[in-house]
């Protein structure tokens, strides 16, 4: 049968995510008629959770309803060095991202977060960081248009060429 508590809780986030979601409108409030406006993305969000979350609902119900007392997989030991280096990683990039730039720092980040979960084949680590960065600019800067630290000092121009090379600019 399935958790009581688990059911409660998922209950709540689908309920959280509609009160949220119906909190979002005042956003747009001064948004031109067919533009997308700042409650937009949000709303996206809040959408996909109260679906994850109605989804794990279901799969909560079917599996009381088997009858059967189903085992619950015993999840891995957390490497508590890990979890500090990644912790580490992301304050870094929290840091970082004013100095360096948005792009700079994403890639930077992208290498020490898979480094630190255990990827070691430097081919495939550029690679993800090089794509998943171009994957993020495009989808925030020319998408979203969303203003990103372009870096200071040195770093300013070298993110700005970045962006007329990526025609983001």
């Amino acid at each position: 049968m399935a958790s009581r508590a688990r059911v409660a809780a998922l209950l709540a986030a689908v309920l959280g995510s509609g009160l949220l979601f119906a909190a979002t409108w005042p956003l747009d409030a001064m948004v031109p008629r067919g533009q997308l406006g700042p409650g937009f993305w949000p709303r996206l969000v809040l959408i996909g959770l109260a679906a994850a979350c109605l989804l794990k609902l279901r799969e909560e119900r079917r599996a009381g309803a088997g009858g059967a007392a189903t085992l619950e997989a015993v999840p891995p030991r957390v490497s508590a060095s890990r979890l500090v280096w990644g912790l580490a990683c992301i304050f870094a990039y929290v840091i970082a991202g004013p100095l360096l730039g948005f792009a700079l720092a994403t890639a930077a980040f992208i290498v020490a977060f898979m480094v630190v979960a255990g990827a070691r084949g430097a081919p495939g680590i550029a690679a993800t960081a090089l794509l998943g960065t171009v994957i993020l600019l495009y989808t925030f800067i020319k998408l979203v248009y969303l203003p990103f630290p372009k870096g200071a000092g040195p770093f300013e121009p070298v993110t700005l060429a970045l962006y007329r090379a990526l025609g983001i600019f």
